[in-house]
Parts: structure tokens; sequence; C-alpha cells
């Protein structure tokens, strides 16, 4: 009721400021039964019953076609119906009656011009309105100054991004996911199989529902198993992208710090557990909502109106520190935040790119969505508008996107919604996706007994020797790490007692459309126990350690520090391209270089030997280029404890 209202304000207001003396229209000789219609019409607007006060109105227009402000009221009601179109043929058609008396009406005539996406012809519109010099001061003035600062930046948006290839098409992802109730809030698991989403059952109580995707279908969705339901409403929810954990928001709730507190809850064998609450380290008497998990699960990001922020609502994050607790919350500061209100922070599983709502930096109206991305120093660039017909007139809410950094979901009422509040899917505009990211999961075991280990997983950047991602896996072993591509990645897995198990993924020249599945098996250290250092790099026919090699070569530092006694051999052996004399010569010396910087790293001579083997221990068919790349190698075998 009170949009509609704020329509009349524009509609009836008793000023009008540019009214003309020559006005060709004279309210006071419209036919009588046309203005009782139009009185009823105008009842039934304020009720909400846009549909009959539409009919209402048309009947006026049919009894008197020169009724002018029957003609505008109709524009309203259709602009409020969100039916551009029909408004602006509506307000059109007033105007051509009166261009003096409908001139303040260009204001409601240029939002639905942005609605349809015609900004150049709102800006217009808009300059018109202004060029009669409304009152200094008034809601009108300060409305058209807004919109024309919002058509600027769109005019200026469409310029600068002339690609006019990018079709806009949301796809409703059909009657296994929504009904006639709302679907909103969509969440997904990596591999994109499960989706969570909070649906609002009898129009009341909001709680989670999943549903898996079968042959390209999302199947019949179901309440989530367990105890995170529950009379109460549960909100605002993100699963993590192994589906072990989800977070969410509960409002006004026993164990509350503050009007809305963030939750998690864990899945078990019997479902998913019940809900703990996050504590006064992130929880405050304030509200704090719409929480979402980084890719590793490491970070916790968050809106809250705390207070000592730059605004009404600011984005959050939360690291998990190394005893499992959370940390206290940092504000991701004012290349993020605003006075305005920053919500709905939603981070890729590039762990990257940040995609959140604001009503402030500059955009179409209203709540726009918006991008940033973390350098390598943990700065966050400017926020990038997505751009129109992405961001609207109206307001824009939560966004999720598929590991593919393609494939967007969202909430909408669109025309084919099955009811209030519908799930869609679409297409991603190229120059505004995340890093495509793949991933590794498997599980982690105890090579002699098969027992799964809990054990520590690190990611790290060949190029800078930046640590990416360190995880720790669950309680059997089992990990999912994400793998942005774009870059080529140093795989570890570690525990103490045990060689670690060492990989690479280089994903920077070529990236395949296929995940990895790696179940690992560590080695007891003891004697004759050996692996392979798949991230010591040569180049070819040379035996100069690559500055690529640094990252597994402190690695293997660390192992022989944390264990002094341990002696090891370091042995290098090749393909059987070229002469065997000369692939002996060349794994001796790569060997030999290998222990060189161990022993610069204060490793004793004593301790190490090298030894080079050529082509004789291969482990692979040399007849392929794979095969030879599995026998270019070099290894790592206990000889004393």
């Amino acid at each position: 009721m009170k949009s509609f209202r704020l329509i009349l304000y524009f509609a009836f207001c008793i000023l009008h400021f540019a009214f003309s003396s020559f006005a060709q229209y004279n309210p006071s000789k419209v036919k009588r039964k046309a203005v009782q219609l139009y009185n009823q019409a105008l009842e039934k607007a304020a009720d909400d019953n846009l549909a009959l006060a539409e009919n209402l109105f048309l009947q006026c227009i049919e009894i008197d076609n020169k009724y002018v402000d029957a003609y505008l009221s109709l524009a309203g009601v259709y602009g409020q119906m969100k039916n551009y179109q029909s408004s602006i043929e509506y307000y059109e058609k007033a105007f051509a009656l009166d261009s003096d008396y409908t001139i303040e009406f260009k204001l409601s005539y240029s939002i639905n011009l942005a609605g349809l996406g015609r900004f150049q012809d709102a800006l217009n519109a808009i300059n018109q309105f202004l060029d009669k010099k409304p009152p200094q001061n008034s809601t009108a003035l300060k409305a058209a100054q807004y919109r024309k600062r919002c058509y600027e930046f769109a005019v200026d948006y469409a310029k600068k991004h002339p690609d006019t290839s990018y079709v806009f098409a949301p796809k409703n992802i059909g009657d296994g996911v929504n009904t006639a109730v709302s679907e909103y809030f969509p969440s997904l698991t990596i591999d994109g199989k499960e989706l969570v989403f909070t649906r609002r059952v009898n129009n009341i109580n909001e709680d989670f529902y999943y549903s898996k995707k079968k042959f390209g279908e999302w199947d019949i969705a179901q309440p989530m198993p367990g105890d995170i339901n529950t009379p109460e409403n549960e909100g605002a929810q993100n699963i993590s992208q192994d589906g072990q954990w989800l977070v969410f928001t509960g409002c006004n709730r026993r164990d509350g710090f503050g009007s809305c507190d963030l939750y998690i809850s864990y899945l078990t064998p019997q479902g998913w557990s019940e809900a703990i609450n996050l504590g006064g380290t992130i929880n405050t008497d304030q509200w704090e909502s719409q929480p979402c998990l980084s890719p590793d699960k490491k970070d916790l990001y968050f809106a809250s109106r705390r207070f000592g922020g730059y605004g009404g609502s600011d984005i959050y994050v939360s690291h998990m520190q190394p005893n499992g607790k959370w940390g206290e919350p940092e504000n991701l500061g004012p290349s993020v935040n605003t006075p305005g209100d920053e919500q709905c922070p939603f981070i890729h599983a590039d762990n990257e790119t940040l995609y959140f709502t604001s009503n402030y930096w500059p955009g179409y109206g209203d709540e726009d969505l918006f991008y940033v991305r973390k350098g390598p120093n943990g700065a966050w660039s400017q926020p990038v508008n997505l751009g129109y017909p992405i961001n609207t007139i109206n307001r824009e809410g939560t966004l999720f996107i598929t590991a593919d950094g393609k494939t967007a979901y969202y909430a909408s009422d669109r025309s084919d919604s099955r009811g209030g509040l519908d799930i869609y899917s679409f297409e991603l505009r190229p120059d505004i996706r995340p890093k495509k990211t793949l991933w590794v999961k498997g599980q982690v075991f105890d090579k002699k007994t098969g027992k799964g280990l809990p054990s520590s997983v690190e990611l790290i950047d060949l190029a800078s020797k930046e640590l990416v991602s360190k995880i720790q896996t669950d309680e059997t072993g089992n990990y999912l790490v994400t793998l942005p591509v774009g870059k080529d990645y140093a795989f570890n897995v570690s525990r103490k007692g045990y060689l670690f198990y060492s990989d690479n993924f280089l994903l920077s020249q070529h990236a395949p459309d296929s995940t990895y599945e790696k179940n690992i098996a560590l080695q007891p250290i003891e004697v004759n126990a050996f692996i392979v250092l798949n991230n010591i790099f040569f180049d070819v026919n040379k035996y100069d350690l690559k500055p690529e090699s640094q990252v597994e070569l402190d690695k293997l530092v660390q192992l022989l520090n944390e264990n002094p006694t341990l002696k090891v051999e370091i042995s290098g052996h090749t393909d059987n391209i070229g002469t065997p004399a000369e692939n002996f010569t060349l794994s001796n010396n790569r060997a030999k270089s290998v222990v060189s910087y161990l022993v610069s790293k204060g490793i004793a001579a004593n301790r190490l030997s090298f030894k080079g083997y050529g082509e004789t221990k291969p482990v692979a068919d040399n007849s392929t280029d794979t095969g030879r790349a599995l026998n270019r190698r070099t290894e790592m075998k206990v000889t004393g404890q």
C-alpha cells in the first residue's frame, strides 16, 4: 500500500508547480459518472486491489476519453504492477492531452521507461521535469535528482559496455523446487548436485528444503532431514561447498544475543544437527544475518548492523582460528562498505570474488548487485556494478554462482512464477564472472591399515609460493579443496608420523572440464618407505632447480626438521630419450641439486645421500608422452631412523 500511496503523491499532489493558465485540461468538466468510478478506483488502489482499480480506471476513460487524471492514475497502477509498457503508453496519452498539467508526472514516467531499460529516454524525461524547477527541498525534487544520477550512470554504463550480444534469459528451475508459496536464498554444493533453499511454509513459517539434481532436472524438494527445521523461522542459509555445514539466520530465539543471530548446523548420519548459536564473538545485541562460508570453511562472511561500522548494514568476515573457534569479525572496509546498506555477501568457490548488494554505490536505483575481487595482499578491489539487465530499478537480492563461474541462481517473482518468489537460473555475462573453479576431493588413509586419517591439506600457488588454502580433513580423512583455474598449484597432504604426499595441478595454461578425485595413502615413516616428489621441476636436459621447486623443497626441509634422526636418499629418474649414459649423468646431477638445497637449509649432510638411476627404473610405458612424464621424477626414500 505504501508504494502505491507514493505514486498517488506524485499523481494527485495539490501543488502543480508547472500548471499553466493555458492548460487544455479542466478537471471540473469531467463527466460525473467518470469521477464517481475514479474515486472508487482510488480506494481499490489504496487497498492494493490493483486489478480492480485497473478495470475501474479503464471504465473512466471509456466514459470520458479526455479524463487526464484517469490516464495518469491508470499509468501509476500499471507501474505498480511492473507492466512498464502499458504504464508508458497511458502516461504518453495523458501528456498528449495536456503537456503542462502533466509535467510533474514525467518523474513517474521516467521510472517506467527505466524499468524497460530505456535509460536515455528516462534521462530526457527527468531533465524535462527538472527544467520546470520544482520547489527547492521538495520530495519531488530530491527524488528526481536521485533518479537522474541513476539514469546517468545507466547511460554511461551502456556506453562503456557496447556489446549487446548478451541475453538475460532467466529459466525457472521447475516444479521440483518451485511451488505456490515462495522459495528463495538458493545455495548449492560445489558439484552442483544438491540445492538448499528457504521455503515459506503456509506463508508463515520459514524452513529449509533440499533438492537433488537427477538427469539434469531438480527432483521433488524435501525438508532438510534431522533437527535443523523448527517451529521458529530459519532463513538466509548457506551450505558449505562440501555439503557438511549449514550456516543460517535465526531471529528472536531464546538463545539469541540480538534481534537476529547466526547459527550453524552439521550434517550427521542422522541428518542435520540441532542448530548452534555461533556465540558472542560473531553475534551482538544488534542484527546479524545472511552468512556465507568460504570454500575452505575458514572464513565466514555476513552482514551486520553492529556499532562501529560505516553505515546501516556492513559486511564483515570472521576467520577460523587454529583452536577451531571463529575470530573477531573484521569490517571489509571502505572499499566495500559505505554510509548506506551493504548486504547479501556471497563468496564464490574461487575464494577471490565476492558478490553483494548495496543501495549506496552508483547504480540503477534501490539495491544493486556488485562484485569485488580480493588481491594478493588481501585488499578488495573497487566494487563493480553487474549492470543491466541483472540490475534494474528494483531491489536485487541474493545471487549464487556455481563453480563453473557461468551459471547463476537467484529468486524472483517473474511472470512464470508458480507463486510468490521462485528460484531461477541464468547464464552470467562473461565480464562479470568469477574464475572457473575445479576441485579435488577424496579420502586420506593409512597405506597399511586403510583407516582414514585426519590430516592437513595445503594448496600453494607455485608461482607466488603463497598458501592458497589450508584445510583439515574430517575425522575419517575426507577432504575437498577448490582449484580456481589460471594458476599452477602444489598440493600437499601431511600428518605427523607419516611421509607427506605431494601432487600438482597445472591450470595456468590448460583447464580441463573434469574435477579430480584423489584417495591418498600416506606412508608411515619407516625404513624403505618412499614418496615421489611431484613438485620438483627442471628444464629439459638440465639439472638446475626451477623456482617453482622451492615449495616442495621447503616441505622436505620441514619433514627432516620435524624428524631429526631421519636419513633419506634422493634419487633421480629419467625417461628413455637420450643415451643411457646421458640419462644416468642427468638423473644423478638432479638428485645432487636437491641434496645441495637441503644442506643449504641446515640439514646435516650425513643424513642425506643421492643417486641417479637414469632410465633403469621406469614406472610407466616409455612409448607415450604420459608414460615418459611419469618416468621423469625425483623420489625420496627413508634409509634410516
